[in-house]
């Protein structure tokens, strides 16, 4: 009897940044999508240290910061036994890579890179090499693990055609080498925007503290900055043109409730801005007081998490050195000795 082999599953490369805190507007932007795709794809993901430093680090916080933002994304639901889930210095296939695509990249194709320009005016200070060329390390992460596909946002996708660029440059000067990456737009997407200016986007980097809530805000301080959201003058919970802030919160309740924008139209029908703004509080807090409980276990647990990510490291460094050998023969690099 002839037995059919199952369809290799795609691989999804993703990674996030430790820089500090991590938002709710990230959490269902794209990290709550992680541990949904763990189950219908082969999910490689890494916080992306390396990217981090192109701004200047104070040691100490960056080491807390590592530590606790692989903490809270293993509570968030990654699970290290489906998903490498591993830190970027820690394999050192991405630096050698990265490298190399730099010498693949055109210094054109980085200055139009549009977060060069917005970083540029922010770090005015440091506007060092590591800012321009971050988008070729980008493609050396997606790239080694021959990635199908990348969630990206909005904000990311120029690195990701970058990525697709310089990957479809490499192979038509040698031969195939790289799976081209293609985006992944998730099915129930998020955009998170601030609760203060609701035409931008929910980020920590906003002055104003109430316009952004952290996954582990305290429930009274949930409450108080949803209670402070920006609404209209109109009154009446509707989804609709012009009214940005209530369809931030209205998006925001679908995303911790499963609720559809008719149901909850429906369900706040006749009440006003104060009850809705107090249901979106309540299913908030309620959605991360076990991502927060498992975060409080997890944080204190050093051996285990160390475990973990000693454990990832090993399999992306033998994943993505199959990748790099390959390369560097291609080139013409001169093999090393072996032992």
């Amino acid at each position: 009897m002839e037995t059919t082999t199952p369809p290799q599953k795609k691989i999804i490369f993703s990674a996030i940044q430790p820089s500090g805190t991590i938002t709710l507007g990230n959490y269902l932007g794209a990290l709550k999508n992680w541990t949904q795709l763990q189950e219908e794809y082969r999910c490689i993901f890494a916080l992306a240290d390396l990217h981090t430093i192109t701004v200047r680090q104070e040691p100490a916080v960056f080491r807390r910061n590592t530590l606790e933002a692989y903490a809270l994304l293993l509570a968030c639901g990654v699970d290290p036994q489906k998903s490498p889930f591993f830190i970027q210095s820690q394999v050192h296939t991405h630096a050698e890579l990265a490298w190399i695509l730099n010498c693949y990249t055109q210094f054109g194709e980085l200055s139009r890179m549009t977060q060069f320009k917005d970083k540029s005016l922010k770090h005015a200070d440091n506007i060092n090499v590591g800012l321009f060329a971050y988008p070729s390390l980008m493609a050396a992460d997606i790239l080694l693990y021959q990635a199908d596909l990348v969630p990206v946002g909005a904000d990311q996708k120029q690195h990701l055609e970058l990525a697709r660029d310089i990957a479809a440059r490499f192979n038509g000067i040698y031969s195939p080498t790289f799976t081209i990456p293609d985006p992944y737009i998730p099915k129930d997407g998020a955009r998170i925007m601030s609760l203060q200016d609701p035409t931008k986007k929910m980020s920590k980097s906003d002055e104003n503290p109430n316009a952004w809530v952290a996954l582990l805000d305290k429930p009274d301080d949930i409450v108080r900055k949803f209670k402070r959201a920006v609404t209209d003058s109109e009154g009446g919970v509707r989804y609709a043109e012009g009214k940005d802030g209530v369809n931030n919160l209205i998006g925001i309740y679908s995303c911790v409730t499963g609720k559809s924008c008719a149901e909850i139209e429906k369900e706040f029908d006749g009440k006003g801005y104060g009850d809705f703004k107090a249901a979106v509080a309540e299913a908030v807090t309620d959605h991360l007081r076990p991502i927060q409980e498992e975060y409080a276990r997890l944080i204190q647990d050093k051996a285990y998490l160390e475990q973990c990510y000693t454990a990832a490291a090993q399999t992306a460094l033998s994943l993505s050195q199959r990748t790099l050998s390959k390369v560097m023969k291609k080139i013409g690099f001169l093999p090393p000795a072996k032992p």
